[in-house]
């Protein structure tokens, strides 16, 4: 089968190259960023290995020979879902390769916020050597940490804050927390009961129609003033502007920000000026460790549904066969 990579800006490909070669299956690389891109320089193609190219209908049916997408990282966003099972073309992912680091930046996150780290090492080294500048900074066991969502990441970081002393309480529809699954320390509740009872949220989510700009003013008004947001998980489900708003105007404590509505921020934004909002360049994921079983498993599932083989992780059901 045809396979290309159709956009990576990872510093190599070696390990893509070696799973793929040692089946016996050459491939290209573009660096495909437009629809008329991918069109143009994907004729013939079966399989793509995908970054953030858009994978349309107008795409897909631009190429019939397509009939497998298997994309680096979890989130599909860059995918029309719908088009492609309707199409018949399978997509697929990879959603556990940086499970523990996405949970750890959470993790992170949370403590450099409660623990005002970052703040007072900018006041310590520029202004003057006092811990009253943190005042106040509350112990855990004190704490409630609410977790929307509750899918493999969610549940990594539920178990660290659990184990560090938070209570811990969580939203997910779609899940039940209980004692035959180890989570049973989690408190299921409502969304607007998260929002109302915790001292931290932590967002583990996909971005859906039904939770877009879900974090907005009106939401910022019911959580506690004292309160952090955190977003490990993607960007457009906080209203960036209502949450400088929020934090300006004490509605909120503060938040931190890994993933954005449109990446790579732009100096100067709203978001970098408040010494309350702590912001990383879409980290989360990494460490040497993920990125390389991202990679590897990109072309691992390349492989198998190159020689007919069910893939580990299917997102959709194709209606048809390409």
């Amino acid at each position: 089968m045809k396979v290309i990579i159709t956009d990576c800006d990872h510093a190599n490909i070696d390990i893509e190259r070696d799973v793929l070669n040692k089946a016996g299956i050459s491939f290209e690389l573009k660096q495909c960023v437009t629809e008329e891109d991918l069109i143009e320089q994907c004729q013939g193609a079966e399989i793509f290995i995908n970054q953030y190219a858009p994978i349309t209908r107008k795409v897909m049916e631009a190429l019939p020979d397509l009939k497998f997408v298997v994309r680096y990282g979890v989130g599909v966003n860059n995918v029309d879902v719908a088009a492609a099972t309707e199409l018949g073309v399978q997509i697929g992912n990879v959603p556990d390769y940086g499970m523990n680091e996405v949970a750890d930046e959470a993790i992170a996150l949370m403590m450099a916020l409660t623990r005002k780290i970052v703040i007072m090492n900018d006041y310590t080294k520029n202004v003057k050597w006092d811990y009253a500048r943190a005042i106040p900074v509350r112990r855990p066991t004190t704490q409630t940490v609410g977790v929307m969502g509750l899918g493999r990441i969610g549940r990594n970081f539920a178990e660290k804050a659990h184990a560090i002393g938070y209570n811990v309480i969580g939203y997910d529809p779609y899940y039940t927390p209980s004692e035959d699954k180890g989570t049973g320390y989690i408190k299921s509740v409502s969304l607007d009961e998260l929002i109302v009872q915790s001292d931290i949220i932590s967002i583990h989510c996909p971005l859906t129609p039904e939770v877009a700009n879900i974090f907005n003013k009106e939401t910022f008004k019911k959580m506690r003033n004292h309160a952090y947001l955190i977003n490990v998980a993607r960007g457009g489900i906080i209203n960036e502007d209502d949450l400088v708003w929020a934090v300006e105007n004490g509605e909120i404590a503060g938040a931190g920000i890994d993933c954005v509505l449109h990446e790579p921020m732009k100096p100067g934004a709203p978001l970098l000026g408040n010494e309350n909002i702590i912001v990383t360049p879409h980290m989360a994921w990494y460490s040497e460790e993920a990125a390389e079983e991202l990679k590897r498993k990109v072309a691992e599932e390349s492989v198998r549904y190159a020689k007919g083989e069910a893939i580990v992780y299917p997102v959709n059901k194709p209606e048809k066969s390409r």
